[in-house]
């Protein structure tokens, strides 16, 4: 079964600065009541995004394990060929991708 994305996250909505400015509490409230996420634009480019607590604690979290998890990398990567390093990680990623 194949469920497309938007079915799974909801409509991701573009908001300019000045509309964010202009509707910040109408806006608040279609985030934290109804889940939405809005992503903030100025002169049409993406700068930052409106999402619910639940989800920036998810997105923090996230961010926290890559941390650790790059950190332990480098560490058992340390003073291995770059080259050797990447090639073999590429084939762990490639056996992984065939599970």
């Amino acid at each position: 079964m194949v469920i497309e994305l938007k079915e799974v996250v909801g409509v991701i909505k573009n908001r300019s600065a000045m509309e964010v400015r202009n509707n910040l509490g109408e806006l608040l409230n279609e985030v934290q009541y109804r889940q939405e996420r809005i992503v903030i634009t100025r002169a049409g480019k993406p700068v930052a995004a409106l999402v619910d607590m639940a989800m920036f604690e998810r997105i923090r979290l996230m961010d926290e394990e890559f941390t650790v998890l790059t950190d332990q990398l480098a560490c058992a990567y340390q003073g291995v060929d770059p080259a050797a390093a990447e090639a073999e990680i590429a084939e762990a990623l490639a056996a992984l991708s065939k599970q």
